[in-house]
């Protein structure tokens, strides 16, 4: 039921306002002057407020000015007798958000009531949903505690603070994202957008029309003028993931964007200033882009200001039981389970698995344990698959050596082993390995396995 707070000198005037919307199922409260109305503002909060425009001692222009503005600003109608469109303009200057004139008319009335309970309602909500994602951005609830995962999250807690250039550097599905996201929401700038794109999945005719909008007749099929995200996260953060994959020429506009803190649409003339907060990621080596001039040295170091490295899972282990805990509570709630743990097999095995989709592949094995998961408990057999346990020997097939282990030369092994079995072709070999492509082709590209392609298919 919304409060509405009715401020007038005259009492008959009140009575009949309190009478209205009392019959409209409204919780109506009356003040005989505006002081009396700012306590109980300051005691019930009410949604609306309707008040007197011309009143004895504090008038209710006054009023308004002197209401608080936390956590919004409550929605004032002004009523006079004296409709004229001077006091109108200045009532609404001063954040009334209607104006009545006396005689008032009970539908109007009602109808402007309406109005303003919606609008709080509209307020409130959106209160609720900005709450409901700072607190999931919480630097503390990044999980993890292991000492890169510490190290990362102490440097995001301090880039937060500023509007300096972060880039975020790790392997695909290490939540670079996720990191992006915890700065700005941690931000000054917390309130305005956040826009995140992926440069690798953008055509490269595409890209600088995403990014920097275009004017009609800019190419054909420009019909009419796009705003880009630069422009549509103003005053906000842009994530350009995957920063890496974007052309040389995108590369030295974006350096222009650093510089000079403004863009040009596409076919546009005007330049237009902008204050956006630029967070990039990417799972490239970019010292070693450099090297083969896949990517600006002076683009390179405009955005190394900050620099934070996420671990891949496969070296924060320890972090792995928090891990699943969390994802086990996400998709109870989603699928309606009630999973409470994982035996120690099962937890053995997540363990000691590689992990070359890091966190995104561990998110999407506990999704389908939750959900095929036929007890409480989530066991080996419900995680076995997903895990690859079953390599055929006819996969991988080589012997450990007596020394020691080196982990890099066995995943070097299965990278080269998965191709062979699949005749060369990427996407078949990354699907035995349990990896996306994109994966398969960061670690392919790490170890410098082009090279041996060639090889061992010979």
């Amino acid at each position: 039921m919304a409060v509405v707070l009715v401020v007038d000198d005259e009492p008959l005037q009140r009575d009949i306002l309190k009478t209205i919307l009392d019959d409209e199922g409204y919780e109506t409260y009356t003040a005989a002057s505006g002081a009396e109305g700012l306590e109980i503002v300051r005691k019930l909060h009410p949604d609306v407020i309707l008040t007197d425009l011309k009143m004895e001692g504090m008038g209710g222009i006054e009023f308004i000015e002197s209401l608080p503005q936390e956590p919004f600003e409550l929605p004032v109608v002004i009523m006079t007798a004296y409709g004229t469109i001077t006091s109108a303009v200045e009532a609404i200057k001063k954040g009334a958000f209607d104006y009545l004139t006396k005689p008032l008319d009970k539908d109007v009335i009602i109808l402007t009531i309406k109005r303003a309970v919606n609008r709080v309602d509209l307020l409130k909500e959106n209160l609720q949903l900005q709450k409901a994602l700072f607190d999931r951005f919480k630097m503390e609830g990044i999980i993890g505690h292991s000492r890169k995962m510490v190290e990362a999250v102490e440097i995001m807690k301090k880039v937060s603070s500023s509007s300096a250039t972060a880039l975020i550097l790790g392997e695909s599905g290490t939540g670079k994202e996720l990191a992006a996201r915890a700065i700005h929401y941690n931000s000054p700038r917390r309130t305005k957008p956040f826009t995140a794109v992926n440069c690798a999945a953008i055509p490269e005719n595409l890209i600088e029309s995403e990014l920097f909008g275009y004017e009609p007749g800019a190419f054909t099929g420009a019909t009419s003028r796009s705003i880009g995200l630069f422009e549509a996260s103003n005053g906000g953060a842009l994530f350009l993931d995957e920063i890496g994959d974007l052309p040389t020429l995108t590369q030295s506009k974006i350096l222009r964007v650093l510089q000079d803190k403004e863009i040009r649409r596409l076919g546009g003339r005007d330049t237009i200033k902008i204050d956006v907060r630029i967070i990039a990621a990417t799972n490239r080596d970019l010292e070693k882009e450099l090297q083969k001039r896949g990517f600006r040295e002076d683009l390179y170091y405009r955005l190394k200001v900050i620099t934070i490295e996420l671990p891949p899972l496969r070296e924060r282990k320890e972090d792995i039981p928090a891990l699943t805990e969390f994802f086990i509570k996400k998709y109870n709630q989603e699928f309606g389970k009630r999973v409470k743990a994982v035996e120690e097999n099962a937890m053995r095995a997540l363990m000691d698995y590689h992990w070359p989709g890091n966190i995104r592949q561990l998110e999407s094995v506990i999704e389908r344990a939750v959900l095929m998961c036929e007890s409480h408990t989530i066991h080996l057999k419900d995680i076995k698959s997903e895990l690859r346990l079953s390599l055929r020997d006819d996969i991988i097939d080589f012997d450990l050596p007596g020394d020691g282990i080196n982990f890099e030369e066995i995943e070097k092994e299965f990278l080269r082993k998965a191709m062979i079995k699949a005749n060369g072709v990427a996407t078949k070999a990354a699907k035995l390995l349990g990896m996306s492509y994109k994966t398969f082709w960061y670690r392919w590209d790490k170890f410098n396995l082009h090279s041996s392609k060639k090889d061992t298919l010979s």
